[in-house]
C-alpha cells in the first residue's frame, strides 16, 4: 500500500526507469505525508501497438479511475 504502476512505450533504459520510478515514489510519499517505505513501483514497457491496448483498458474503459487525463490521440503513436 500503495503500489505505483507506470506504463509506457519501450526505449528507457534501466537507470531512467527507476529514476522515474523513484521520483513517483517520492513525489505520492510527500503528497500523502507518508513513508516511502510502504510504497512498490512496478515499470512496464510496451511496443505502440500493445500500448493501443494498454490505453482503451485503463484510459478509456476508466473514465472515472483517471485523474489525469491524456492530451494526445494513441493513434498518433502508430
Amino acid at each position: 500500500m500503495p503500489h505505483i504502476s507506470i506504463k509506457m512505450l519501450a526505449g528507457r533504459s534501466e537507470e531512467q526507469k527507476k529514476k522515474a520510478a523513484e521520483a513517483v515514489k517520492n513525489a505520492l510519499a510527500e503528497s500523502l505525508g507518508m513513508s516511502d517505505h510502504y510504497i512498490t513501483a512496478t515499470v512496464e514497457d510496451f511496443s505502440p501497438e500493445e500500448w493501443q491496448t494498454v490505453f482503451k483498458e485503463e484510459i478509456t474503459d476508466k473514465p472515472d479511475k483517471v485523474y489525469v487525463k491524456p492530451q494526445y490521440d494513441p493513434k498518433s503513436l502508430l
